[in-house]
């Protein structure tokens, strides 16, 4: 299985209660219904360990698909890529970390 995880912050002219109503909305069932997509979902970021750590990131997403081959059909598709460039306007410091799971211990992975 291959993850995306993004973590990410607003943008400083942005309005984090209409980006949430957007984002938990209509983005969300975006990210649902992208092809290949198997789960996905969206955090508040509350905190960091140890105790005290900065907390670089204020939201994460991710999006697992079932394979390499599927999520860069997907992914790298010109219209998601095309959304994902309009989207980045409204974010700051984004991370996009691509990872294949290699274990799960249960859970929706």
């Amino acid at each position: 299985m291959v993850r995306l995880t993004v973590l990410y912050n607003l943008a400083a002219d942005q309005d984090e209660e209409a980006f949430l109503h957007w984002r938990l909305g209509e983005h969300q069932q975006e990210n649902a219904t992208q092809p290949g997509v198997l789960y996905t979902d969206f955090a508040l970021v509350q905190g960091a360990w140890p105790d005290g750590a900065p907390v670089p990131y204020r939201f994460m997403t991710i999006a697992d698909w079932p394979d390499m081959e599927t999520f860069r059909a997907a992914f790298y598709e010109p219209g998601m890529q095309a959304d994902m460039i309009k989207n980045l306007a409204i974010l700051a410091d984004p991370i996009f970390l691509i990872s294949e799971i290699a274990i799960s211990s249960g859970g929706h992975a």
